[in-house]
């Protein structure tokens, strides 16, 4: 299962052995289904958070150098919590390439998926964000078929026509009601959509090596560096003191409630349930995008988004309940 990403739940690519429920006792189970399930509502809102400090004057540039420097210190104490020596056993200390491995996944995975995804927001609904970007596991297929020849399966090609002729249907009618720019923001999503998944493509060796935990802690404290020399390179400093306190309050709540909190939710609820269980329980993302959009941004609810969500969410589902493909000859 790939590491958690900065805006959405994990989700794994392929079967997963512990796809079942778990022998757990049934309190475990419980504690563990909630945790989970409260790391996919609050990783969802972050785009809420996002489009309601967008009604306050903030651009994307700015909005994402508050929400990586708050998260910073967070992220660096993950690393070295995960590389700490436990029972006199050290992790292996690293080594060039791996340094180079995590700025170039850091850059990817999360400075550049980040970007792109906050950008894209100025210009489409949540909801249809948070589509695009579920889409990621489908992306993962053919980037593995592209990059290492790996099968695709009918069955996969059947949650791939499913889940982008979703998708398909709600940017039919998100450009209905946003007007032109819903191009330019689908195309900035999905290639955030696309940059992640190019993380999760090359991040395998070095997951391997370093640890998830650790490997995430590192790659986001490099793009938390990244968003703010990105910041410091095109906007002045002194113009936070102008931005509006609705802004700080919900870049706190951005970096806090939909970043810091949701990761440690979904590790814990991982934990408990194992990665493909957990993974299951964050496909309420999408739906819980959907509410919140309708509640806090008064997006419409109209059956064609609920209908494309349903065909998103079953065609990623299909696609990641296929066999795992083998190279091609």
């Amino acid at each position: 299962m790939p590491a958690c990403d900065l805006e959405s739940p994990c989700l794994p690519t392929s079967v997963s052995s512990d796809l079942a429920l778990p022998s757990a006792p049934s309190p475990r189970l419980a504690s563990g289904l909630t945790l989970a399930l409260l790391g996919a509502v609050a990783f969802s809102g972050k785009a809420i958070i996002v489009k309601l400090a967008y009604r306050h004057g903030a651009d994307a540039v700015t909005l994402l150098m508050l929400r990586m420097a708050m998260a910073l210190p967070f992220f660096i104490l993950m690393a070295w919590w995960a590389g700490r020596t436990r029972k006199g056993v050290t992790p292996e200390a690293l080594q060039w390439r791996d340094r180079l491995g995590i700025m170039w996944l850091g850059f990817t995975g999360y400075y550049l998926a980040s970007f792109l995804d906050f950008a894209g927001l100025a210009y489409i609904s949540a909801s249809f964000e948070r589509l695009i970007l579920y889409l990621n596991p489908t992306l993962v297929v053919l980037l593995g078929a592209l990059l290492y020849r790996r099968a695709i399966s009918p069955y996969q090609w059947l949650g791939l026509a499913i889940s982008y002729g979703g998708v398909l249907l709600v940017f039919g009618h998100e450009a209905h009601l946003s007007g032109e720019g819903v191009w330019l923001g689908s195309a900035l999503v999905f290639g955030s959509a696309v940059s992640y998944a190019l993380y999760l493509s090359y991040s395998g060796e070095l997951v391997r090596r370093l640890g998830a935990l650790r490997l995430v802690g590192w790659a986001s404290a490099v793009a938390c560096v990244f968003c703010i020399a990105q910041f410091l390179v095109l906007r002045p400093v002194a113009g936070l003191s102008d931005l509006a306190p609705q802004v700080w309050t919900l870049s706190v709540i951005n970096a806090s409630v939909c970043t810091v909190v949701p990761v440690v939710l979904v590790m814990l609820g991982i934990e408990r349930l194992g990665a493909g269980l957990a993974a299951q329980v964050g496909m309420v993302g999408p739906m819980s995008t959907l509410m919140m959009a309708a509640v806090f941004l008064d997006e419409p609810l109209t059956a064609w988004v609920l209908g494309g969500t349903v065909l998103v969410m079953a065609g990623v589902f299909v696609c990641t309940r296929s066999p795992v493909a083998v190279p091609a000859d």
